[in-house]
């Protein structure tokens, strides 16, 4: 754990000496790139994938004119790719990164002050306590969340992802010799592709409480969340005052 006290003990123009605040680096640079990168392909299988399930107006004249829902198959399928591709990445940054790096891959269920601190991010959220918690990495709630919904949540949606892209790529593909065993639980097709549409609006529920909750906790726990992912630091702010 890298800790940097930064203390100045120059004045001010007004003779106030400045606040000593306590910085610790947490996100190495291929998780904070992973992360930007990741939310681009989430927000734009969102936007694609909606509109693959809801279709918008036909255009008139010849689809080789157009190919409007071709351009966002390839988009959608694209970044789902592009997805897949960063999340080995990000299992493999797992192991070898800081102790951060592989917090959101597993959840210390065996822990009682884990899930007595998930308690206490509950009632923080819910305006139940007076004072917040502060951690380097992600609260105990946080940690619960990122695992069981965006981990879990994504790759369920890889693999089926995955199987539906099969369907058209034939069963000699890799896909199908990897991800075609998605259809002997859901023989009906259908079901498959409802299922990854239900994870779609699932990951679209957390990506909007997950910018809600950053903002909410840069502001009422005073410390950095959103500028954290930036430059990889988190900054308590009340350290000093």
């Amino acid at each position: 754990m890298n800790v940097i006290t930064q203390v100045n003990d120059i004045s001010d123009s007004h003779g106030e000496k400045t606040v000593a605040r306590r910085t610790v680096y947490v996100y190495q640079a291929p998780v904070r790139v992973w992360h930007w990168l990741n939310a681009l392909c989430m927000v734009t299988l969102f936007i694609t994938g909606y509109l693959i399930a809801s279709p918008p107006d036909s255009v008139t004249g010849e689809a080789y004119d157009h190919f409007q829902m071709g351009y966002i198959r390839f988009a959608h399928f694209a970044a789902g790719q592009s997805m897949a591709a960063l999340f080995l990445l990000r299992i493999y940054w797992a192991f070898v990164g800081n102790a951060h790096a592989s917090q959101i891959f597993f959840v210390p269920v065996w822990r009682a002050d884990f899930w007595k601190g998930v308690l206490h991010e509950i009632r923080w959220y819910a305006f139940l306590e007076k004072y917040p918690r502060q951690y380097i990495g992600h609260n105990p709630l946080a940690h619960l969340m990122m695992f069981s919904i965006f981990t879990l949540g994504t790759l369920f949606m890889i693999v089926t992802g995955f199987a539906l892209y099969s369907e058209g790529a034939g069963r000699e593909s890799w896909q199908y010799k990897m991800f075609g065993w998605v259809f002997s639980i859901f023989p009906n097709s259908q079901d498959v592709h409802t299922f990854h549409h239900l994870g779609m609006w699932v990951l679209v529920c957390f990506t909007i409480l997950h910018i809600y909750a950053a903002v909410r906790e840069d502001i009422m726990s005073r410390q950095s969340m959103i500028s954290s992912m930036i430059s990889g630091e988190r900054q308590f702010r009340d350290e000093g005052v």
